[in-house]
């Protein structure tokens, strides 16, 4: 059993392939909650919750009642027939942490469904949840966003900062980068000597930052340090184009 908070055809907004049309399955559950990000959510009771700008797909207590259930794949490839696609989509798994579903038996005959028929499968993953590559092999073949959270999350470092995970997933998966959440505050302080700390710990792979925020002002806000900072270190810069279009973070 696993639940699904929401899905929905768009294009990629993030990463290496931004742009890309994909279907997106962002399940709920995660093992962090990043507090240091800011975003505030308030429920229909008036109380304010904080966290990440996907707090929704977080919080079981607050948000789970609207989550679906899915016990068989067969679910999941009903939801993916619902949408008319291109034969050879990407399909993109988010949270949440969709890696803490990586054992359920759902989840892996849909991935070897998907693998069998060319389609690129992308997990956006924190880098903190161990993927047993042994046991599943299909899982070589998916892509792997990277987002390692750094301080501005909130979340203390042991937590976040798994190097005997993330290279674990750069060594055994066929295509991997990491994409690293910024804001200009940050990046005034000591979020560049994380970031270089963090790949000194790190085997080879791509590295892409992208703005911090949850709408299209906070986005707008921090780009142009972003940008900056990409420049002088060599890294790709990510737009977080799905905000900057529809000025949201649901269901785009």
């Amino acid at each position: 059993m696993l639940y699904l908070v929401e899905h929905f055809y768009s294009i990629q907004g993030e990463g290496i392939y931004t742009g890309v049309p994909s279907l997106f399955f962002r399940f709920g559950g995660c093992n962090m909650r990043c507090e240091g990000f800011g975003c505030i959510e308030i429920l229909d009771n008036g109380i304010e919750i904080a966290g990440c700008d996907t707090l929704y797909a977080v919080d079981r207590h607050a948000f789970g009642a609207s989550w679906q259930r899915i016990d068989t794949t067969a679910q999941l490839l009903e939801i993916m027939q619902s949408h008319t696609l291109p034969s050879d989509v990407d399909i993109v798994f988010t949270g949440g942490e969709p890696l803490l579903h990586a054992d359920n038996p759902v989840l892996v005959a849909f991935v070897e469904y998907l693998i069998s028929r060319h389609h690129r499968v992308t997990f956006e993953t924190n880098g903190a949840v161990a993927v047993n590559f042994e046991k599943y092999p299909v899982y070589k073949s998916c892509v792997y966003a990277l987002s390692i959270k750094l301080s501005n999350s909130g979340e203390p470092y042991s937590k976040r900062i798994r190097p005997d995970i993330f290279n674990a997933i750069i060594d055994n998966a066929d295509e991997s980068f990491f994409k690293f959440t910024v804001d200009a505050a940050s990046l005034q302080k000591n979020l560049e000597c994380e970031i270089d700390e963090l790949l000194a710990l790190a085997h080879k792979t791509e590295v892409s930052c992208m703005p911090q925020g949850g709408s299209k002002e906070e986005i707008e806000s921090n780009t142009q340090a972003v940008i900056a900072y990409c420049k002088a270190k060599g890294f790709r810069y990510s737009d977080r184009l799905h905000i900057r279009i529809w000025d949201q973070n649901r269901g785009v």
